[in-house]
């Protein structure tokens, strides 16, 4: 099948494709009613306006509440003073908005160039994504915090590394996962924006604690450590270490971190050599895809931690391994084994997710994107061979108006990265495009510089990520 070569058959194409979106996000999984938007909500409300505690709230019918640090409480606030619909628009409008700043900067700036067609066919295929559509239909906040990191990664990648830290330290302070990205920070020895996130989480803590001092003393103390509070361990929509071990009868939990500390070690030894190669990009995706895998529950809407790990396999010329793992986090086949994971078709199928996690953690290319550089030092300048004038220059294939829409939605994806070997080298003056290589600003850079989704409706498994005190 070709694809369309005019506009008028594009938008068809697109208008088709919507429909077939809609209609199966509409049937196949259910809606989830924005059941993590009421927990906050009636979180909210019963603190300030009942008298209530924070962590004493349930949603009315159930036995879940909020499990978030306190500061998330805080942060929340604003919602007391407004009714629960105009909450759930600004909880869509605020997604869509950091949705559009996470492919923002795992894409570059050069997304223009594939105007509205490319922008419609990343949306369709965005809209498929199982933990994007359970976000959005709970109502959750993973891809506010994912969006926060993220701007850190860019910062870094294009040397402003003045405020890096600071969205890595706010996303740690709201939610327990993204703390991880301070010891990334850490092990590649970005100290001084590991010492702005760990200060701006501090900070964010302790206001918190001049806040709702109750609340604070209880989390710190008692319900971050209670496991029963984030709901069982062995729900097939646990989609990491933990909960495959939980699905096969493991309780210890020296097995369990016996796990954590070798998944651990590998990440640490390839995120460093992807900053090593200058891609901050693959070295955040690593780290989103380890904290997806040792922290104890990791719910489907979790794996939005996954996109920028995409992102890194088709700029490194992976689009058919990337189509086939996205592919698989589109169709809900984790529910399949809702019942019962016993079995070796339930050992491999009900932890499918964790596979893919696991394998793009052990396989994601590292120093293998085009133009990618080596740092040697921190505060050397690097300074690029200058441009030879026997070089070729080429377009891409996926840029000209009669490109196929898969090759259009995998060049979109994968459009901040630099020129491949052959072509025109890019002084290290040069802005250069895509968070992975840094940008240039007239100078040469510094090299340092919880319910989830279910088959059943909604109300009979109210088991989400907002009731969980682990995050």
């Amino acid at each position: 099948m070709r694809p369309p070569r005019t506009d008028r058959g594009r938008l068809l194409l697109l208008l088709a494709l919507a429909v077939v979106v809609t209609v199966f996000t509409a049937t196949v999984p259910l809606l989830r009613d924005w059941f993590d938007l009421r927990v906050y909500y009636g979180t909210v409300n019963s603190w300030t306006h009942d008298g209530g505690r924070v962590y004493d709230y349930r949603v009315p019918g159930t036995q879940y509440g909020f499990t978030y640090p306190p500061f998330a409480a805080v942060v929340m606030l604003p919602m007391a003073l407004v009714g629960l619909r105009t909450a759930i628009v600004t909880a869509l409008l605020l997604n869509l908005a950091a949705l559009a700043a996470v492919v923002r900067v795992v894409v570059g700036p050069r997304w223009r160039r594939y105007g509205w067609y490319g922008v419609g066919l990343a949306a369709c295929a965005l809209a498929l994504f199982e933990p994007l559509r359970d976000t959005f239909s709970f109502g959750q906040v993973n891809v506010l915090l994912l969006a926060l990191v993220l701007t850190d990664a860019w910062l870094l990648a294009t040397g402003r590394t003045r405020w890096a830290g600071i969205g890595i330290g706010l996303a740690a302070a709201i939610k327990l996962t993204p703390a991880l990205f301070i010891g990334l920070l850490l092990v590649t020895r970005r100290r001084r924006a590991a010492a702005v996130a760990t200060v701006v989480a501090g900070a964010a803590t302790g206001l918190a604690a001049v806040v709702a001092p109750d609340a604070s003393r209880f989390y710190w103390t008692q319900a971050m450590w209670d496991t029963t509070r984030v709901g069982r361990l062995d729900y097939v929509s646990n989609q990491s270490l933990q909960g495959v071990l939980a699905r096969l009868g493991v309780e210890s939990r020296a097995v369990w971190a016996v796990l954590v500390l070798v998944v651990l070690g590998w990440w640490a030894w390839r995120a460093r050599r992807a900053v090593a190669a200058g891609e901050w990009l693959t070295a955040f995706a690593l780290t989103g895809l380890t904290a997806c895998l040792v922290s104890p529950v990791t719910w489907v809407h979790h794996l939005v931690w996954l996109l920028p790990a995409f992102g890194v396999l088709i700029r490194a010329g992976r689009p058919r391994v990337a189509g086939a793992l996205y592919a698989l986090l589109c169709t809900s086949v984790v529910w399949l084994w809702f019942d019962d994971s016993s079995g070796v078709d339930g050992f491999l199928g009900s932890n499918i997710y964790t596979w893919i996690t696991l394998g793009l953690l052990v396989w994601l290319p590292v120093g293998q994107l085009p133009g990618g550089r080596r740092t040697t030092s921190r505060s050397s300048s690097a300074t690029a061979a200058p441009p030879s004038a026997a070089a070729p220059t080429t377009s891409a294939a996926s840029d000209q108006p009669g490109a196929s829409p898969t090759a259009t939605a995998a060049a979109l994806a994968g459009a901040g990265a630099e020129p491949a070997p052959g072509s025109a080298p890019v002084s290290a003056a040069a802005p250069v495009s895509g968070p992975g290589w840094g940008r240039g600003r007239g100078r040469a850079r510094s090299a340092s510089s919880e319910p989830t989704g279910s088959t059943r409706p909604a109300a009979a498994n109210p088991q989400s990520s907002s009731s969980r005190a682990s995050s």
